[in-house]
């Protein structure tokens, strides 16, 4: 059969599922679609043409090489299509972004032929997706006097790719939809346990919230033909959770508009908002797309007579409607006074923020990384020319306080920054350039992330870039069809591209499913490092980490930057001691509901965590700074003490090491790279030439929390209060009970230790809870299951080097084994421990699930409605979240402990202890090192 055959019989199956053909990547399939182009009487000509038209994509893939290598043989006349003129031929060739199409432009303008030069020229002046090779071509045709790419780079000075787009509508209609009430996760809009379809876009869209919605967004599209649709979270967050640019291409798929007529299902321009404005992450990757995200407020806090909040019977505020957006209302949206008005004109909100120079660029642009791209051109051609190149773009805004010290955040943009004004220091609010040192990509957003490396033309990783890892841990569970066939796909593209990854595609070392973030925190080596990963949980105890969507860490590996305002702070730090019983995360528990309780709102939404928390190792550290992204925060950094951080780095180089000893490093030596840079940063903290990151003693905070560790004194659960009365306090990470509301007698269904919450200490604390409760009673047995997933393999290895990984075999009725993978998903359970493969696991949900309608006891981070647990027909299911010890317990008695039952269970355990920097010398190094 041939690929052609095959493809056709590909569509009739997708017929089936009520989708259109599949947009083509292989090359060769393409060659074969332009044999039967040629064919002038062949009777599959007509489809072929199609295809080869309309479904090809752009960029670098290999079909583009074969669609931009015909075209040039149209457009110099080697080859002749009715259908295709050499004109038409140019304007396929400026649809395809970059890459070959590049090559070919460059070609035909650098050519001898006068008119196709010119042709090919205009076409070029509206490209921005050009590297190394492109540039170095056009710089040594000026330089050799070719007057056409003297052109061209003038019009690249001009930034004439920018200013001759048309500007942004002055009044945007939109009619609203209300896609839920109360916080929206991104899982809504993409549910996880649709990941393996993310990079087939049109399938995925059909995941979208669900077909009900979907029908109701079409009849409101037939209905207002002349707006666009605005998908909200009444009485809450839109896009919380993850940065998921499989949720906004969804979005954008169902309600934006779509970028090139050339390109199938890829769609730009989203509408979105929010009571509470959309989740920091969620709005980057909004950005990307050149979307529109509002923050609404129609819902505010009722005051009495003094202004003070009128609060009900729980105690939370009462909220009164401002303004309604129920589903079918039609606003508009003035971008030139930035306000949204109703129907009648009449202004309802403020919507500024959303319109900022910036912003209104990207959306101008269609995409925030076309604008990255244009500003390195324009810089670049003024270069060459020799002459200042004109403001065209927005200047960044540099806001400077003189007499004001830096917080760590600003610290680290301030070293990492790139293109600000020399010797100018920068405070919170200023737009920066920075230079990432370490990216990260998982697996279930990697594939996107490669189509983007291919739709912005780049072939290799930025030679700024430190390390780079490609994951597997969100595809780990289970080795099924579907993942037989991305994965490795995924991992080959990104080996070749220069990422570490972690599966050799030459089957060279065995294949690792480690937690991507835990990862990443042993390879991050610095503390002034700036660090990108395509997860919201890329939260690292060194250096500063942002949660990016699948566009933002490709643009971080193409060109080693990212742009961003410099986040607000805000202070955390601790007084008291740390109860013996107590265990460090029920510390992490405690700061979301101290933090309520002193200020009412979530003060951390948006902002750095700024957590002085430095007698912890980088490993337990991690515990803190990843659930920050479940408290809304932008990022966090952890502020270490000198002889803590050196710990943590010694740590780090020795699993860098065993990474090398395993054969992952590359041709490049990056792993090498990263224990030398270790070793030097090592050395200045040593020599006292520079000591671990602090803020200065007069930064400047948004808030400060203070966490007394004297008030926790049993056990935090993070609980989805999924029967709330009011559905927007249902599945936020602002509901923190002690184990005592319970009663002891709350029933749990499924104990789960895993994903990237939990360290080695966590894995110890398991073995040592079996070991104690075996001597005391001879055995131990389980009243529901367990599930435990260690995050890393070189964990698993230190554990059996130590002996605890002895008695969890002991006790284990399934241990995973990599020599014959599960290839299918587990979703029943018996009352047995299971030792499963390092990776996510039942917090992606994307595979592994409890059973619907189960109360699941988790030291995960999600309790999204269908995350980790479905709703039955009967009961909604339960996704609350622990510490190691009282899920243990918790699955052992088959209910949540009391208070007395836990206590007296972790006597002689040693759980992860902190105490607060100021009580303790500097050489305080935490448990389980």
């Amino acid at each position: 059969m041939s690929l052609y055959d095959a493809y056709l019989a590909e569509i009739e199956t997708r017929k089936t599922e009520g989708l259109h053909p599949k947009p083509i990547d292989d090359g060769a399939l393409v060659a074969e679609l332009i044999t039967l182009i040629k064919d002038t009487g062949n009777p599959q000509r007509a489809d072929a043409l199609k295809f080869f038209i309309y479904n090809t994509l752009p960029g670098t893939t290999s079909a583009a090489g074969v669609k931009a290598a015909f075209l040039k043989e149209i457009i110099e006349g080697e080859a002749e299509v009715a259908e295709i003129t050499p004109t038409f031929a140019f304007e396929l060739l400026s649809h395809m972004k970059g890459g070959p199409s590049v090559r070919v432009l460059l070609d035909l303008a650098l050519g001898d032929d006068a008119a196709t030069a010119g042709q090919a020229a205009e076409v070029l002046k509206t490209q921005v997706f050009l590297y190394e090779a492109d540039t170095d071509r056009l710089q040594a045709a000026y330089k050799a006097g070719n007057p056409v790419a003297k052109d061209i780079l003038e019009s690249y000075a001009r930034a004439e790719f920018f200013t001759k787009l048309p500007e942004v509508d002055a009044e945007v209609k939109v009619v609203t939809y209300i896609a839920a009430e109360g916080d929206i996760s991104t899982d809504l809009l993409s549910p996880g346990n649709q990941a393996h379809s993310r990079s087939d876009r049109e399938l995925h869209g059909k995941c979208m919230i669900s077909e009900a919605a979907q029908k109701e967004i079409e009849a409101l599209k037939l209905q207002h033909p002349d707006k666009r649709v605005m998908l909200i979270a009444e009485k809450g967050t839109m896009g919380v959770g993850s940065s998921r640019m499989s949720g906004v291409n969804n979005v954008a798929l169902w309600t934006g508009k779509q970028a090139s007529p050339y390109v199938p299902f890829v769609n730009y321009a989203p509408v979105v908002a929010g009571t509470n404005g959309i989740s920091p992450i969620f709005l980057t990757t909004v950005g990307v797309t050149g979307g529109i995200g509002l923050d609404l407020k129609n819902w505010v806090k009722k005051v009495d007579e003094d202004g003070k909040p009128i609060l009900n019977n729980d105690g939370n505020p009462i909220l009164e409607q401002k303004y309604s957006v129920e589903t079918g209302t039609v606003l508009t949206i003035d971008t030139k006074a930035k306000k949204l008005k109703d129907e009648n004109g009449e202004e309802l909100a403020d919507v500024s923020s959303a319109f900022t120079p910036q912003k209104v660029e990207f959306m101008k642009a269609g995409s925030s990384y076309a604008i990255v791209f244009g500003k390195k051109l324009q810089t670049l051609a003024a270069e060459t020319l020799g002459i200042e190149a004109p403001q065209v773009f927005a200047p960044n805004k540099e806001i400077s306080h003189e007499g004001q010290g830096l917080t760590a955040v600003e610290k680290i943009f301030n070293r990492n920054a790139v293109g600000s004004t020399p010797g100018k220091t920068l405070h919170a609010g200023s737009d920066v350039r920075v230079k990432v040192n370490i990216v990260g990509s998982q697996d279930t957003t990697g594939l996107m992330t490669s189509q983007e490396l291919e739709a912005m033309a780049a072939t290799v990783i930025s030679p700024t870039v430190d390390g780079a890892y490609q994951s597997g841990c969100h595809t780990a569970s289970v080795w099924d069809k579907k993942a037989q066939a991305n994965i490795p796909r995924l991992m080959s593209f990104m080996n070749n591209f220069g990422l570490i990854t972690a599966r050799d595609p030459k089957d060279g070392y065995h294949a690792m499913t480690d937690v991507i973030h835990k990862v990443l925190n042993d390879i991050t080596v610095d503390d002034w490092d700036i660090i990108i990963g395509g997860d919201s949980h890329t939260r690292m105890s060194k250096g500063v980490a942002f949660g990016a969507d699948s566009g933002t860490v490709a643009l971080a590996l193409a060109t080693g930057e990212a742009t961003m305002p410099i986040p607000e702070s805000v202070k955390v730090t601790f007084t008291g001691q740390m109860a013996d019983h107590m265990d460090f995360r029920d510390v992490v528990h405690a700061t979301q509901l101290q933090m309520l309780q002193q200020h009412g709102d979530n003060v951390f939404q948006g902002r750095i965590i700024e957590v002085h928390i430095g007698t912890l190792l980088a490993d337990q550290a991690f515990t803190f700074t990843d659930w920050t992204a479940e408290m809304k925060a932008k990022a966090s950094i952890c502020i270490s003490n000198d002889e803590t951080l050196i710990g943590s780095l010694e740590l780090a180089k020795s699993r860098i090491q065993v990474m090398i000893d395993k054969g992952m490093d590359n041709e490049a030596g990056t792993l090498a790279g990263l224990i030398a840079k270790a070793d030097r940063r090592i050395a200045e903290i040593t020599s006292g030439e520079k000591p671990a990151l602090t803020p200065d003693a007069n930064a400047k905070y948004v808030a400060e929390v203070v966490v007394d560790l004297d008030q926790i004194n049993e056990p935090m659960i993070a609980d989805p209060d999924v029967n709330n009365a009011d559905v927007s306090k249902r599945y936020t990470h602002d509901t923190i009970r002690p184990v005592s509301y319970y009663g002891g007698d709350k029933k749990v269904d499924l104990g789960f230790v895993g994903s990237c919450m939990v360290h080695k200490g966590d894995m110890k604390i398991v073995a040592q809870m079996l070991k104690n409760l075996e001597k005391d009673t001879g055995k131990v047995e389980f009243k529901a299951p367990l599930v435990v997933a260690a995050p890393t393999y070189n964990i698993i290895d230190e554990l059996k080097a130590e002996g605890d990984w002895e008695i969890l075999q002991k006790y284990s009725g399934f241990e995973f084994d990599d020599m014959f993978p599960k290839a299918q998903a587990r979703t029943e359970y018996e009352n047995v421990l299971y030792l499963e493969r390092p990776g996510c696991n039942l917090c992606m949900g994307n595979q592994e699930k409890a059973a619907k309608g189960d109360t699941v006891l988790a030291t995960s981070t999600r309790l999204f409605q269908g995350r980790v647990v479905e709703d039955s027909a009967e009961k909604k299911g339960e996704s609350l979240l622990a510490s190691t010890p009282v899920v243990v317990l918790s699955a052992i008695l088959g209910r949540t402990p009391t208070a007395e039952e836990y206590r007296k269970s972790v006597e002689g355990i040693d759980l992860t202890k902190f105490a607060p920097p100021l009580a303790v010398p500097g050489t305080t190094r935490s448990a389980h090192f």
